[in-house]
């Protein structure tokens, strides 16, 4: 994997170690220094990486922004990434758990700081998900995404060249655009950045090469697409300080029983 000027941190970080703890489809190191540039991040902020699969970028996170970080997955084991964490010399500052993104069992107002790499498109897109997320981060903290997405949205269907490579899952990408608009609209945040990774889709087809290099379909797909509708994503927020309802788990009633049918059998 070639050394780029745009990661300059990412460039110590050895290949097989990346390929080791590879969970997605993007390069987590890359995708999480591109987003760190744009979040102020200091040395002993509390900061969530929410869906962070193998950990590599809660364990970048911690070694080169000083942060402490709640590395949390759904799909891979907190065991194993404290494992990696462990080997990476950096367990004083860095809490692997296992959580439904969904059902996060955090205190309120407990962060500094969200990130979400190359995971968010698999539950952000609902209307509801920001208000609950919000809650775990302070006002004027961040709430912050990288990863795959449109660079503008499809309105008249998938291009004839995607098509092979296309399946349903895929709607959940997004365009810079439609998520600034998404979170823009509930007023919960404020959207500082929302744009695309230049040359994107080129570090998309040079993680599938160190990753998955017999992924023909894909990197078919991303070839010929050549950054004309795929790449990067990034969006950057800060939490107003708006009052949040809290989540609604249970509703409580008091059963009463009563007739089922009418008393008045003339009708």
């Amino acid at each position: 994997m070639t050394n780029l000027p745009d990661f300059p941190r990412s460039n110590a970080y050895s290949p097989d170690w990346l390929r080791a703890a590879a969970s997605g489809g993007a390069n987590p190191l890359w995708l999480t220094e591109w987003l760190a540039a744009d979040l102020g991040l200091r040395p002993g902020m509390r900061v969530l990486d929410l869906g962070c699969g193998r950990a590599a970028s809660s364990i970048f996170l911690h070694r080169e922004y000083g942060v402490q970080v709640w590395a949390t997955d759904l799909w891979f084991s907190a065991t194993e990434n404290l494992r990696r964490i462990r080997d990476a010399g950096v367990a004083a500052g860095l809490y692997p758990i296992h959580a439904d993104a969904r059902h996060l069992p955090f205190a309120e107002g407990f962060f500094d700081a969200i990130v979400s790499i190359d995971s968010y498109v698999y539950y952000g897109t609902d209307d509801l998900y920001l208000a609950d997320l919000a809650r775990f981060v302070q006002p004027g903290g961040a709430i912050a995404i990288a990863g795959a997405g449109l660079i503008q949205e499809l309105t008249t269907g998938v291009p004839d060249h995607l098509q092979q490579w296309w399946e349903p899952s895929l709607w959940c990408l997004h365009s810079a655009e439609w998520w600034r608009h998404h979170w823009d609209r509930t007023g919960i945040v404020t959207v500082s950045t929302a744009d695309t990774m230049p040359d994107g889709w080129r570090r998309w087809l040079d993680w599938q090469h160190l990753v998955n290099p017999g992924n023909a379909v894909e990197i078919d797909a991303i070839s010929t697409d050549a950054g004309r509708t795929l790449g990067y994503v990034r969006v950057v927020a800060r939490r107003n300080p708006v009052p949040l309802d809290p989540p609604i788990t249970r509703i409580a009633t008091d059963y009463q029983p009563a007739p089922l049918l009418r008393l008045d059998t003339t009708r």
